[in-house]
């Protein structure tokens, strides 16, 4: 009896097994199909069961577009409304004859800013001159990474056919050399030429035609991002406008690039919020440069240091490796800190849940520089918060597994000589056997000891260099997310060779495309000088520091431009393509928006040196667009919930920070002083 029993209940544990792998079938062969085939797959999921690691915590307030306050913080900047980007020729200028003086091929070496300036002036060079231009090379992704092979040079980041079909009657482009051109380059046997940055139009026409016309081939290397200078002679500005052309409607990002860099911005949509996106720009090499290491602490002031030091044995950074870095930060030569850029923006009136991008692909210090940012902001996401992994893995392609990882020093025969001697020595006693070859565990920013160690930077490994070249993967996501961010502010605009940097270029971009989209262009001298108003007590600012805030910032939406344009163009022309690349709408009733006259509407284009009209075409939905903002600035401002708050906590307590301001005085004062502005 008893073996029976046992018998009958072993074979009920069999049947309850049976039935929960059938179970457990059955629920993945569901969630297969649910990823299969519902329309848009996971990331259309509500977010509160995303697979993402970000959950958007938002309050039951929705402002409504209509909202004074809205406006304030999010509206188009309203006296940029008529300026639109038109790059098309304006007379003059002819389609590329087929017969050409001969072959450009350009090899290009830098990070993401650098590559995009120097294609488009690639593609410039070869219109001056008359040549075929061959697809450029960029030199990040072809060096042995063991990156995918599948996108190589230029078509790892772009689109080859579009870039060649946009081009076509501006330029004649190639995706290759001929035959013979190409076993005379692997044998280097044509001429090379290492130009220099910002080479004027002179030196090709001097230089560089009289080779082509004679090898009909020559190579351009370029390395220090630009090889033309920004701003070129009057008689050349439809070149200027082929360099919009082939920035903004040319470079297009590969399809596996676009469209995760649109889902990234779809999900930042989804919860129906508009969103900021913010770049710190702190990278090690700029801190370097400016000389900005005590801002850091412990080993990361070691760290700029050293990189200073090789940048000033190179001849990058002229000056003495010892810099007052307080006194740089009050020059405005020093990145702002995420904290201090939560605190203009609260100060400004954006809330504890406004939705914060915060783009680039380094940022030095690491993430506990951002914890002040996600203390005063709960909603503060970057690229990882919003991809997968195996997003990113389609992003990369199939790649070659690195055994590699990091770089070992291997001993010297010397020492396996010592070695085998000691194994060999007689009996003991023995002297003890040297130690062993120590490997060193560093990446590229070298966060270990090497600093003491050595006065170069260590030689990269093998995966940093494919790190390096996914970099540029990860920045095209960010460029295209913060193009279509409601609101843009950069921490810092200079690169590691002091020249404008990926935020120069996103605020080129979207002069260009939507001149009239927020964009901050801060005046970091000025804001250290209000910073350092209230250092002591930071989160408890008053009327009057809070005031003089939001004056600066809404002023440096319109002064900044001008200042821009005499700061950054002269270094690069895609971080401010105006006035060459723009024209004005024509206003078609007798009133501005702001009811002044049109001529004082359309003083700062104007004052910009935009002058060419639009085409008729463009003027079609002006009354209509007209109409919705005919009174906009009669209207309050009810800033009641904004003014002051620096920290509001989730649950409800919400305490104040500072003194509130006079909501209704405050709308009046802020729409007054929009209207001079407008009016200067």
């Amino acid at each position: 009896m008893k073996g029976e029993g046992k018998m009958v209940f072993k074979s009920k544990l069999k049947w309850v097994g049976l039935v929960g792998l059938v179970l457990s079938a059955f629920s993945l062969f569901t969630h297969f199909l649910l990823a299969r085939y519902t329309d848009g797959g996971f990331s259309d999921y509500p977010s509160a069961i995303t697979i993402f690691s970000w959950r958007p915590v938002f309050e039951d307030v929705h402002l409504s577009i209509a909202n004074p306050l809205y406006r304030r913080l999010w509206g188009p900047v309203r006296r940029l409304e008529s300026l639109h980007p038109l790059p098309n020729p304006r007379g003059g200028y002819s389609v590329p004859v087929l017969q050409t003086t001969g072959f450009i091929f350009v090899r290009i070496r830098g990070g993401f800013h650098e590559i995009r300036n120097s294609i488009c002036d690639a593609v410039v060079i070869a219109r001056l001159l008359n040549a075929t231009l061959v697809i450029p090379e960029i030199q990040s992704t072809t060096s042995s990474k063991g990156i995918s092979s599948e996108f190589k040079s230029f078509a790892y980041l772009y689109n080859e056919d579009q870039f060649m079909a946009a081009l076509s009657k501006d330029v004649s482009i190639i995706k290759t050399l001929p035959k013979n051109l190409k076993g005379a380059r692997r044998k280097k046997e044509i001429p090379s030429f290492k130009v220099p940055c910002s080479a004027s139009p002179f030196f090709y026409l001097r230089h560089v035609l009289p080779v082509l016309n004679k090898h009909s081939v020559v190579e351009l290397v370029v390395s220090d991002g630009g090889c033309l200078q920004a701003i070129l002679p009057p008689h050349l500005e439809e070149y200027q406008r082929l360099r919009c052309r082939v920035a903004f409607h040319a470079l297009r990002f590969r399809q596996e690039v676009q469209e995760l860099a649109t889902r990234t911005l779809n999900r930042l949509r989804a919860p129906g919020r508009p969103f900021i996106a913010y770049d710190p720009g702190m990278t090690r090499d700029a801190l370097a440069y400016y000389g900005c290491a005590e801002l850091f602490q412990d080993v990361h002031t070691e760290l700029i240091q050293h990189r200073r030091s090789w940048m000033i044995k190179r001849g990058i950074v002229k000056g003495n490796l010892t810099v007052d870095s307080a006194e740089q930060r009050r020059n405005g030569s020093c990145p702002l800190m995420p904290e201090e850029i939560g605190i203009l923006l609260r100060a400004y009136g954006y809330s504890w849940d406004t939705v914060i991008y915060v783009s680039g692909g380094e940022v030095f210090g690491g993430q506990k520089k951002l914890i002040p940012l996600h203390a005063m902001f709960e909603n503060v996401v970057d690229r990882t918060s919003l991809t997968t992994a195996w997003e990113l893995n389609n992003v990369y392609g199939r790649e070659t597994s690195l055994i590699d990882t990091y770089l070992r020093e291997t001993p010297s025969d010397k020492e396996e000589m010592k070695l085998e001697a000691w194994k060999t020595v007689g009996p003991r006693p023995r002297p003890l056997p040297p130690p062993p070859a120590r490997p060193k565990y560093y990446n590229s920013e070298g966060w270990w000891g090497w600093v003491a160690e050595s006065d170069n930077e260590p030689e990269s490994t093998v995966m940093e260099l494919r790190t390096n070249a996914h970099k540029l993967l990860w920045e095209a996501i960010d460029y295209a997310v913060c193009l279509g961010a409601d609101v843009f502010i950069p921490g810092f605009d200079r690169d590691g060779k002091g020249r404008p940097s990926f935020a120069s270029l996103v605020m080129g971009h979207r002069l260009y495309q939507s001149a009239a989209a927020k964009t901050y262009r801060l005046d970091r001298k000025e804001v250290v000088k209000h910073l350092e108003e209230i250092r002591d007590h930071l989160y408890q600012a008053n009327h009057t520091w809070i005031t003089s805030i939001r004056r600066h910032l809404r002023k440096k939406l319109l002064d900044g431009l001008t200042e821009e344009s005499s700061r950054s163009k002269p270094l690069s022309f895609l971080s401010f393509p105006v006035p060459e690349c723009s024209c004005l709408r024509s206003e078609s009733t007798g009133k501005s928006i702001d009811g002044s006259s049109p001529s004082a509407h359309l003083h700062l284009p104007a004052a910009l040196g935009v002058t060419h009209p639009c085409p008729a075409w463009m003027d079609n939905d002006v009354s209509s667009h007209l109409r919705g903002k005919e009174n906009e600035e009669d209207l309050d401002e009810d800033d009641s919930t904004s003014s002051g708050l620096f920290f509001e906590h989730i649950n409800g307590n919400h305490e104040d920070g500072g003194a509130e301001l006079s909501s209704k005085d405050d709308g009046q004062m802020e729409d007054q002083e929009e209207l001079e502005n407008g009016d200067r």
